[in-house]
């Protein structure tokens, strides 16, 4: 299973020009089966989809997932999933996370063939530390009351530091950070990130650094390649 997490900051490139078309051809360079992205709406208004959603199969080969919400936004919160065609989906969640901010995790459980089921969670947390640490712990405490499955957590973190912020997460999940994924122009940080419980391993991992990706959004594409242990 390849995943992959992307945020797209609605479109907006470092041209300052918002740029949906570019946005896709970048998300079409990445390997991934399942991707989680950030920042899918507009923030203002309606908070209509950054993304044109009926193009978004046909330039990517991924679709994006029917969140079950009326209204013009792709995403919840922000945070959208996009899955290849033949990727089962056995069930899906939409978290409200605590804080100051409006924030949101999608829980979604995938069946793959002759593999063991995979859950994933696509999340963008807060920006400042204690919200981060509240929201991982509400989002441990629900995945906590679900039937146990190999989980993936992956997204902004917003969280600088490599040993702080992470609360309890860091000793129930193995980290993965492919490589430094902010500022785009000039990578200092390791913002976007993933979570993996214990039954899974990373084949292998990378961050998008070339091409469009350097100019289409602030961060760069992360992805890994993962299979139970």
């Amino acid at each position: 299973m390849k995943i992959a997490s992307y945020n797209i900051r609605k479109c907006v490139g470092l041209d300052r020009k918002r740029d949906p078309h570019r946005t896709l051809s970048v998300i079409n360079t990445v390997p991934a089966d399942i991707m989680a992205l950030q920042e899918v709406d507009k923030r203002l208004g309606k908070r209509p989809a950054a993304l044109p959603v009926d193009k978004i199969e046909n330039q990517t080969g991924m679709v994006p997932l029917d969140l079950c919400k009326s209204g013009p936004s792709m995403g919840w919160h922000g945070n959208a999933l996009l899955v290849k065609p033949d990727i089962a989906i056995a069930d899906i969640e939409c978290l409200n996370l605590p804080g100051l901010e409006p924030r949101g995790a999608i829980i979604l459980d995938v069946a793959i063939s002759g593999n063991a089921p995979l859950r994933l969670v696509a999340v963008h947390l807060g920006l400042m530390r204690g919200n981060r640490k509240s929201q991982l712990k509400y989002l441990l405490d629900a995945l906590a009351n679900r039937p146990p499955q190999p989980t993936v957590i992956m997204g902004d973190f917003n969280e600088w530091s490599q040993t702080k912020g992470l609360g309890r997460l860091a000793g129930e999940f193995d980290f993965l950070t492919p490589g430094k994924s902010f500022h785009a122009a000039w990578p200092v940080a390791k913002l976007d990130r993933f979570a993996l419980s214990k039954e899974l391993l990373v084949k292998d991992a990378g961050v998008i650094e070339k091409g469009q990706a350097r100019k289409a959004s602030d961060h760069l594409p992360i992805w890994a390649e993962i299979e139970h242990s």
